[in-house]
């Protein structure tokens, strides 16, 4: 009898070991954590799950060679990222997948990198200047924002007004240039101009080296 209620208390311990292994290991392998380091111009990416099974090299170099793209992506999110690089995981077989970006801005603040083209920012910003710009619809009046022209494609301007869903952008250089030509004269100015509040991408917050554009 002492026998036999051994033997089963010692298959119910095996049962509930195997048990439990499959169930850490299933737990285990489904579970990733992904810090993605970037400052605008450079990323790097550190995964790591709950305990066994290390991710696979080709899920770190997919993820790897989608944010170095995605981070000079003008209409890339700190969301949009998030929920891109979760696919990629989930394809791999991940299902509790926590995906942080990092940057010199904090946690879930998205750097983006640019270059000053023109000189209708002289003398705050000039020719050729490299910028880094956090990602933010919130921005005020004084800030210089990126945003997204419809003729001109991405500008670099000053926050002058903010007027319901609407957003006035000045230029800081108030120079007029003029151009003689034969039968006419044209007069230049920089750029100030009216766009949806959604077309600011972000808030310049760093300025680098400047390059030499011709």
């Amino acid at each position: 009898m002492k026998k036999i209620l051994w033997i089963g208390i010692f298959l119910l311990i095996l049962f509930l070991i195997g048990f439990a292994s499959d169930n850490f290991q299933d737990m285990s392998f489904h579970r990733l954590n992904i810090i993605i380091e970037t400052n605008g111009t450079t990323s790097d990416i550190k995964i790591s799950n709950f305990f066994i099974n290390p991710p696979p090299p080709e899920m770190l170099h997919e993820i790897s060679n989608y944010v170095s793209a995605a981070i000079y992506d003008p209409d890339s999110t700190v969301e949009s990222i998030k929920e891109n690089v979760k696919n990629i995981a989930e394809k791999y077989g991940y299902k509790d997948v926590n995906v942080k970006i990092i940057s010199q801005f904090g946690e879930d603040k998205l750097p983006m990198f640019a270059i000053v083209s023109g000189d209708s920012m002289y003398p705050t910003l000039k020719n050729g200047q490299e910028i880094i710009a956090v990602k933010t619809k919130d921005f005020k009046v004084g800030d210089i924002v990126i945003a997204k022209h419809p003729v001109y494609g991405l500008i670099v301007k000053r926050v002058g007004k903010i007027e319901g869903d609407m957003v006035y952008l000045v230029s800081d250089n108030k120079s007029v240039k003029k151009i003689y030509l034969p039968n006419e004269v044209i007069t230049e100015t920089p750029l100030n101009t009216w766009l949806p509040r959604s077309n600011v991408i972000g808030v310049v917050k760093q300025t680098l080296l400047i390059r030499t554009i011709f």
